[in-house]
């Protein structure tokens, strides 16, 4: 086939005739999509601090279910932004195909950096909520680390963002302001009408929109679980709370959960203080509500019963304030050792947990015993806790 030949096919600007393709439909669709990456941007900047291990500034234990309401809206506004995003980008299509302004500089400037910052703003928001949607399934079919490239590549999207706003905001700004039915900035040849009105268009991105967040928003909001029917939690599970990893995952062996177990806390100086399963229930018992909030969006609130972290340390002689390293018996994945700053060492709500929902901890829950703290990522609450040193 002839270079002429594959030229001829390439769709034009002038091809695309229907009014709904318009800057006043992308303008409004594209403002709430805007909206939604805000939040699941800046959702995502706490989910990602809470996961570092080196925070300059500790993050806060509370409120307890601070973590839980912060990433359920990471997922809900990132899920949000999916059929915003494929509808803005059906309405802005014929732009690629729109020939540069050859002769004038400024113009191809706007133009270039436009494209550019377009170009490298589709492939990021894709990027984004594609992986963003397996994460919340737990599939991984790549070789890169999730988190990591998350985050940097959610920063090149907001800035590529930046960009094409600042870039369009003229329009923007006009196409905003005036009737949805204005025809300023349309395509002189889009004039023919579309199978529904630019407002039934609108509608029904709006009622696709809120469908898609009652079909997952359960996975936090319990109210919502009945008709969340594409939640992939429920907040549903064994002793009332579901799990991602069990035991057997972890390769936590029979002999090291047996009678033999004891929970060591290594001070600084290196003395270890050790105490058995039944030694830390002859303590002073107490009982926090707290959820259990996963960084793939599903959440669950439970009853938590065991010895305070704080009396421990007191009676191992470790002093306030000192960060802890929380080490468990798990040998397979990731988060098998995790630090825990020293607010949330000494606060009232951390626990050394042995029961859940006054159950006897399931052995895919933690026996003989977990951490759970207040307003902390669920990866973080370790399980099957074997030693507790002071960092």
């Amino acid at each position: 086939m002839k270079a002429a030949d594959v030229l001829d096919r390439v769709p034009r600007e002038s091809d695309f005739t229907s009014r709904l393709r318009s800057p006043a439909v992308a303008a409004r669709v594209g403002l709430w999509l805007g909206i939604a990456f805000g939040i699941c941007f800046l959702t995502g900047l706490i989910s990602h601090y809470a996961q570092n291990g080196d925070q300059p500034v500790p993050f806060p234990t509370a409120p307890y279910w601070g973590y839980r309401v912060t990433q359920g809206l990471h997922v809900i506004s990132g899920t949000a932004a999916i059929p915003l995003l494929l509808v803005k980008l059906w309405s802005v299509y014929p732009q690629l195909f729109k020939s540069m302004p050859w002769g004038d500089v400024r113009a191809m400037t706007i133009s270039g950096l436009e494209r550019l910052s377009i170009a490298v703003l589709v492939a990021g928001s894709t990027f984004l909520l594609v992986t963003g949607l397996l994460n919340t399934s737990r599939w991984y079919p790549w070789a890169f680390s999730f988190r990591p490239v998350h985050y940097a590549v959610a920063w090149i999207t907001i800035g590529a963002l930046v960009v094409h706003i600042a870039v369009k905001l003229p329009v923007i700004r006009d196409a905003l302001t005036s009737d949805v039915d204005d025809t300023t900035h349309d395509s002189p040849t889009a004039t023919e009408p579309g199978v529904v009105s630019r407002r039934g268009l609108l509608r029904s991105t709006w009622l696709a929109t809120g469908i898609a967040v009652l079909a997952t928003a359960g996975s936090t909001v319990p109210l919502l679980r009945k008709v969340s029917v594409l939640s992939v939690r429920t907040g549903d599970g064994p002793q009332g709370v579901p799990f991602n990893r069990t035991a057997a995952a972890a390769q936590v062996t029979a002999e090291e959960r047996g009678p033999g177990w004891t929970l060591d806390v290594v001070d600084g100086d290196g003395v270890v203080s050790s105490w058995s399963r039944d030694e830390l229930a002859a303590m002073t018992q107490r009982t926090e509500t707290l959820p259990i909030a996963c960084v793939e969006g599903w959440s669950a609130s439970a009853e938590w019963t065991g010895v305070r972290l704080r009396d421990l340390l007191d009676a191992a002689s470790v002093p306030r304030g000192a960060d802890v390293r929380m080490v468990s018996m798990q040998k397979r994945y990731a988060f098998g050792v995790t630090e825990l700053q020293g607010n949330f060492a000494d606060a009232d709500k951390t626990l050394i947990a042995l029961k859940l929902n006054g159950e006897e901890l399931s052995l895919d829950h933690g026996f003989p015993a977990r951490l759970i703290a207040p307003n902390r990522p669920g990866v973080l609450q370790t399980k099957w806790l074997t030693t507790v040193e002071v960092i």
